[in-house]
């Protein structure tokens, strides 16, 4: 099954901050393997910019600290699984570790 996780970035961390975030990185994931890594800006922030971004990207996970509740509601409204309340870490770190069942988080917005 193929994925496209897409994590906020900043400073090489995860990002506290989903609407914030200067940097967001895709892992697009294909048999429980990283097959291509992207980092793209995301647009000024404003109300449903950044999920229609990442609807647009094809982000089918997305892993967040925090983020409003319309913004979760957007996205999963168009099937991406939202991971809320992720433990700071690195961006790879975390896609490993969602890749492998590990990832430790508060809440989640599941298709699946």
């Amino acid at each position: 099954m193929k994925k496209r996780l897409a994590i906020p970035s900043d400073n090489g961390q995860l990002s506290q901050h989903f609407g914030h975030s200067p940097l967001f990185v895709f892992y697009d994931i294909e048999d429980g393997k990283i097959v291509n890594k992207e980092e793209k800006t995301p647009p000024p922030h404003a109300e449903g910019t950044i999920p229609g971004f990442l609807i647009k990207e094809g982000a089918t996970d997305i892993l967040t600290g925090g983020i409003g509740p319309k913004a979760v509601q957007m996205l999963y409204n168009k099937g991406i699984n939202v991971y809320v309340g992720v433990e700071l870490n690195t961006p790879d770190n975390l896609a490993l570790d969602f890749i492998n069942g590990d990832l430790k988080f508060g809440q989640n917005y599941c298709h699946h």
